[in-house]
């Protein structure tokens, strides 16, 4: 499927209950974890200890953080649409949040997307977009949320 190319609340607009896409897979080294850890401050072990992890941990490898594979979100959403005449957008909130499996290191992950509603706010328009994060090879997603976006188109 191909980039979606949207300039305008008009051409969101005919996206409302339907599926935006997917994007390309993403792996998740434990360099990645790695760097996040150390951007968060949040280094516990079934993150950051490979060994310990390896005799430890249920799934014999580190795991992302949930909020790691959370804030791929910008990254992997921007693969399915090309969202421009902007101004600005803005992370406006999470609704249903959920983490439902992890992710073990070395795992190829995606964004999978469905516009859920659109709402012109006086000009502002306020995405909400029903995502998942996909596990390659695994049934279940990693997190599913809604994202709720706000663009401010020209």
């Amino acid at each position: 499927m191909s980039k979606l190319s949207i300039g305008s609340f008009k051409e969101f607009e005919q996206f409302v209950g339907k599926s935006m896409g997917v994007s390309d897979y993403l792996r998740i080294e434990q360099s990645k974890i790695n760097q996040f850890a150390d951007a968060t401050l949040d280094h516990q072990w079934i993150h950051t200890d490979v060994e310990r992890a390896a005799l430890e941990s249920p799934f014999k490898k580190t795991i992302a953080h949930g909020y790691l594979a959370l804030s791929l979100v910008p990254y992997l959403w921007n693969q399915i649409a090309d969202i421009h005449n902007i101004k600005m957008l803005i992370n406006y909130g999470l609704d249903k949040l959920k983490f439902n499996q992890p992710v073990v290191v070395d795992s190829e992950v995606r964004l999978k997307v469905k516009l859920a509603s659109l709402t012109n706010l006086r000009g502002i328009t306020k995405a909400e977009l029903d995502a998942e994060l996909e596990i390659k090879g695994n049934p279940k997603p990693a997190f599913s949320a809604t994202v709720i976006l706000l663009y401010h188109f020209n």
